[in-house]
């Protein structure tokens, strides 16, 4: 499987992509290996683990990579509430999720998010640097735990798959512009082929959601929408710049389902997911809800990572294009950029082809999961 040469079909009827069938059924993107942890204390052991298992990952063709992803949280916050459950979810659906053929979770021991409170995958090793013995026992393990998963990881191949298998995040800066209508052409598309899209970001929605409410397939899903504005509002207060723009992200499909963050996106079609509007933060609950490719809009770069998911960084506007160019995959604010194009160039993606923010190394420091709650 060579990732950079692999190519979609052809985006018309019963458009595909070049996938990674898991043996349960899931379809990912691409195939990492992950290093999880379950506290700030154990960030640099996985860090170091990754980096010593870099060199073995490369005579493993079919593996993208090592992948630490790691946090500031986990630890001086309240053991039940809101702010436990959230990072709680979110590590389980990171763990869970198709792009990752294999993992490793590491905590320190005596943190509050303890290893036993998570959901993971029968099977997967766990760690801890106390019962381990310190910092350089762990990482000679953790290296140990790598390199036997690594041969396993690389029995993967890409076949054809439909775009219905496609999960489609969508995050932004909150710029508006006309690359915002691209974007939602080219989801409107995805969702007439049977795939899924998400829609986040409830800061910048604000002032418009009657407009995505409208499009809601039932009256229970346009008030559970309506609800998560509101409890913003009570949480923080907000005035968005362009909430009409953040709506055109989504195209023109009925909503189907509105989620908190980080929960399981189970459903087809147009979905919307409570999240921040800062990107990284946006785009790690999409993740982890189950997106395998992330668009993020921009209007002035750096490129975003949101590994293991491949993420398309899009100029909203010419001005943020010509500013980090290289940072970026696509103009969208350029005439000639259609939705059916930028279609065609997610399922390159999601088939292989590496993005910008990829070929940069982007998308191990920006896993961020959304902190609420006390820090004592």
């Amino acid at each position: 499987m060579d990732a950079r040469r692999a190519d979609a079909a052809d985006p018309g009827e019963g458009a595909s992509f070049q996938g990674i069938v898991r043996p349960d059924g899931r379809v990912g993107t691409r195939n990492h290996i992950g290093i999880l942890t379950s506290v700030n204390c154990s960030a640099t052991v996985a860090k170091m683990i990754a980096s010593r298992s870099a060199a073995l990952a490369e005579e493993f063709p079919n593996v993208d990579g090592v992948v630490a992803l790691t946090h500031g949280t986990g630890c001086g916050m309240a053991a039940d509430g809101d702010g436990i459950r959230l990072l709680r979810r979110t590590l389980n659906g990171y763990a869970r999720h198709p792009n990752f053929a294999a993992l490793l979770v590491v905590g320190l021991g005596c943190e509050v998010a303890q290893l036993t409170g998570f959901d993971l995958p029968e099977g997967t090793p766990t760690m801890t640097i106390q019962e381990m013995g310190g910092t350089a026992a762990t990482v000679r393990r953790g290296v140990e735990l790598i390199r036997d998963l690594l041969p396993e990881a690389n029995r993967v191949e890409r076949v054809p798959v439909p775009a219905a298998e496609l999960v489609l995040g969508l995050a932004g800066t909150g710029t508006g512009g006309p690359g915002n209508a691209v974007l939602g052409a080219a989801v409107d598309l995805l969702v007439r082929h049977g795939g899924t899209a998400i829609l986040a970001g409830t800061p910048q929605l604000y002032g418009a959601e009657h407009l995505l409410a409208g499009r809601a397939v039932s009256p229970e899903v346009g008030e559970r929408l309506v609800e998560r504005v509101r409890w913003w509002d009570r949480y923080a207060g907000i005035s968005p710049a362009a909430p009409e723009q953040a709506v055109a992200k989504g195209g023109t499909s009925p909503l189907t389902a509105v989620h908190e963050y980080a929960e399981p996106v189970t459903e087809r079609g147009l979905v919307f997911m409570d999240t921040p509007g800062r990107p990284e933060v946006s785009a790690t609950g999409q993740v982890a809800g189950g997106a395998t490719v992330m668009c993020c809009t921009t209007g002035g770069g750096p490129a975003d990572g949101c590994r293991p998911a491949p993420g398309l960084n899009l100029a909203a506007t010419g001005a943020a294009y010509r500013a980090p160019a290289e940072d970026l995959d696509l103009d969208l604010s350029d005439g000639s950029v259609t939705g059916e194009r930028l279609f065609r160039l997610v399922l390159e993606v999601a088939s292989g082809r590496r993005t910008a923010g990829e070929e940069l190394g982007f998308g191990d420091d920006d896993f961020a999961p959304w902190q609420i709650g006390a820090v004592m």
